[in-house]
């Protein structure tokens, strides 16, 4: 859709409102609205200003001047809002110098694009990630200098198999028991319908969804594959989605990795391939039916795994997912159909054309731009400099016998440590002027200012659980 067919679009539709929105650094959509009287043909060309300097991890506030480009083949209907209102996600200039800005994660994914280009091994980059999340029906949070708590509920939590309902119907679902009970043991059918159908209104394809592994309403609907860019605004419009059908029908949901201890967490498996003049690079006659460039691309990214991490798994939350005899694997090793392993090869489809990797260690709380560019640019750090991955490691990693397991790698056990990791480890984020120095060290300044030691110095409640009677 180009600039006339937009004005066209809001003709057609009597829209009133243009909503324009942009990723902050850390992976929230952020918008503000004009009248739709106010889009003019030349706006495409000559942006909005708009203040950035209270935006996460953007400009000073003596730097504070920005201008969204809205773009407008990413253009759809609202279906939340009251006034008729029209939806452009945009890209960040620079005022003065009208050069995209470096830390807009949206321009540090077009310039993963660009660079595989340049590069010669490819043309398109393919994601297709799995994103789960919890629905619940009532969530408490308290932090305090004196006291803390939270508190979740849902309906189909095993917690309430006794509590009086008027009347208590049962069905609840035991840990780890979600995949895939039919009603009314799922009782969240209707609302991930809601959700798939207003996802494929907003232009989005979808393939099909279902109840996940944990109790209390953890969820999966699945997008087809996209272009690295064009996937990352569908997860921003996927995560709008489910909020607000979920806000319409009097739920909840959070996209946060491990919000219930003892179950299963919640993840973004990420599947990745690299085409060229329309052909699969990693479709060969190799292992599992790859080509020698998807081998290398494996290697690239079980080397870089540990700063991936930083990136691709960025709360202090997401170690609580990553920890041994989940779903999470924390082992780095690639396997065919083996869930253990981090990096798999799925089965799924027999022609070159499916051929793929699956990276399964990120979560859904990671910034979609920046997490999808950052695995793409360590699977052509792999190919470039043609990283082995080693053997393939087809036993079930988790049964291991303690003298097999200590030679396989493991994922960091914190975001301290990937962040380390990613101060140790980055020269291949920036080749091509991807992600600059500016990027890494404004990420690992945020994540450690705002997050780690802001949980490194509170009390835990548990701590009082061991150690009150000190």
């Amino acid at each position: 859709m180009d600039p006339k067919q937009v004005l066209e679009l809001c003709r057609a539709e009597k829209v009133d409102v243009i909503d324009l929105r942009f990723m902050d650094f850390p992976g929230l959509w952020q918008h503000f609205s004009i009248p739709a009287t106010h889009l003019k043909e030349e706006t495409f060309e000559e942006g909005l200003p708009f203040d950035g300097s209270s935006i996460r991890g953007w400009k000073a506030i003596n730097e504070s001047d920005m201008l969204v480009m809205p773009e407008s083949g990413t253009a759809f209907i609202d279906p939340f809002a009251k006034a008729k209102t029209l939806v452009m996600i945009c890209n960040i200039l620079d005022p003065i110098t009208r050069e995209d800005y470096s830390r807009d994660p949206r321009n540090v994914a077009k310039k993963t694009e660009r660079y595989l280009r340049s590069t010669g091994l490819g043309d398109t980059a393919y994601l297709g990630p799995e994103c789960e999340f919890f629905i619940f029906d009532d969530v408490r949070f308290e932090q305090t200098a004196y006291s803390s708590m939270h508190k979740i509920d849902s309906i189909e939590g095993w917690w309430n198999s006794a509590r009086d309902e008027s009347p208590n119907l049962g069905y609840k679902l035991r840990p780890k028991e979600g995949y895939f009970p039919v009603p009314p043991a799922d009782t969240l059918q209707d609302i991930r319908s809601e959700m798939m159908l207003t996802m494929i209104r907003c232009g989005i394809e979808i393939e099909c969804h279902h109840h996940e592994v944990a109790t209390a309403g953890q969820t999966e609907i699945d997008m087809r594959f996209d272009s690295l860019t064009k996937m990352a605004d569908k997860v921003c419009i996927y995560k709008y989605v489910a909020k607000n059908v979920a806000w319409r029908n009097n739920k909840t949901v959070t996209f946060m990795p491990k919000p219930l201890f003892g179950d299963n967490g919640t993840g973004m498996h990420c599947h990745l391939s690299i085409w060229k003049d329309a052909v699969n690079t990693f479709a060969g006659d190799g292992y599992c039916g790859l080509s020698q460039s998807g081998l290398y691309a494996i290697g690239g990214i079980l080397r870089h795994a540990p700063a991936l991490l930083a990136i691709t798994n960025p709360t202090t939350n997401s170690y609580k997912r990553l920890v041994p005899g989940y779903e999470a694997p924390v082992n780095l090793a690639y396997s065919a159909r083996n869930r253990s392993a981090s990096v798999r090869i799925p089965s799924q489809g027999v022609g070159p054309g499916s051929k793929r990797l699956e990276f399964r260690c990120p979560d859904p709380s990671a910034n979609p731009y920046l997490a999808f560019s950052a695995i793409t640019m360590a699977a052509i750090d792999g190919i470039q400099n043609k990283i082995d991955p080693g053997q393939p490691f087809d036993k079930d990693i988790y049964s291991l016998p303690p003298e097999e397991l200590k030679d396989i790698p493991s994922t960091p056990a914190s975001l301290e440590s990937a962040l380390e990791a990613l101060e140790r480890d980055h020269q291949f984020l920036l080749q091509g002027d991807v992600f600059t120095s500016d990027v890494i060290e404004t990420w690992i300044d945020y994540k450690r200012s705002r997050e780690v030691d802001a949980i490194r110095t509170r009390p835990h409640p548990y701590e009082f659980m061991l150690y009150f009677d000190a």
